[in-house]
């Protein structure tokens, strides 16, 4: 069979042109379709096709969190991380029309870590030298410009970490730009860190053992039901 034969996507069927193969660990997949992956994805091709109909799915039901989605708090500029606090989600996006988008939705509680990175980029200055070519100084000249950099790790069948850059253009040091970018992956780095914290916490407090308590009503002593009411009579419990 030649190699240049056309092939079926192994997930809709549909025929595959000449350069629209996905190759996956075990079959085959169509541009369309990996167009519907999360764009946080990685390592596609050491992915089998029981695993991509699995993020297939998990894509699909993905879109009822976007509707659902309230955003209370936007950090960022090109790329921005959106808060919806109420409901302790996040979504990371570049697009001003994400709704139509399917942006991941990730919960606070899969946080693993959150890391900035401020990253130099050096770029030699050069003169018009006797020929009409660009020569060096002597000696060399540099200008120093910055990008700042996010990595967020979660804990996800899907993807381990979502990493973007927060600024959309190269920032000089001594700039204004400088100083808000600096102030916002700091922002950034505060609010997911302590979001994760605090959802920790409540976990750990709705799994501590509870401990008997006195029944303010009919004065038994006993553990309170998950409304927090007596067991025997119904009545609120206090400490």
């Amino acid at each position: 069979m030649s190699i240049f034969a056309k092939k079926n996507c192994d997930i809709c069927g549909g025929k595959i042109g000449l350069l629209g193969n996905r190759k996956l660990d075990d079959a085959n997949m169509c541009k369309d379709c990996a167009g519907k992956l999360s764009p946080f994805t990685s390592d596609r091709r050491k992915t089998t096709l029981a695993d991509i109909k699995d993020h297939l799915a998990y894509r699909e039901a993905n879109k009822s969190d976007v509707t659902a989605f309230n955003t209370t708090r936007s950090i960022g500029d090109k790329t921005k991380v959106l808060l919806d606090e109420d409901a302790g989600k996040f979504i990371v996006t570049s697009s001003s029309r994400w709704q139509n988008e399917n942006p991941d939705v990730m919960t606070f509680s899969q946080v693993t870590g959150c890391n900035t990175e401020i990253r130099e980029i050096k770029t030699e200055q050069k003169m018009k030298g006797a020929d009409g070519k660009q020569v060096s100084f002597s000696p060399p000249r540099y200008t120093y410009t910055y990008d700042f950099y996010v990595k967020i790790n979660v804990n996800s069948p899907y993807f381990n970490e979502i990493a973007f850059k927060l600024n959309s253009s190269d920032v000089d040091r001594s700039s204004i730009a400088f100083r808000e970018y600096e102030k916002q992956a700091a922002e950034l780095k505060t609010a997911l860190t302590q979001v994760r914290q605090e959802v920790r916490q409540n976990i750990a407090a709705a799994n501590a053992p509870k401990t008997a308590q006195n029944c303010s009503l009919c004065g038994a002593s006993g553990v309170p039901d998950a409304n927090g009411c007596c067991e025997f009579c119904g009545g609120a419990m206090t400490a």
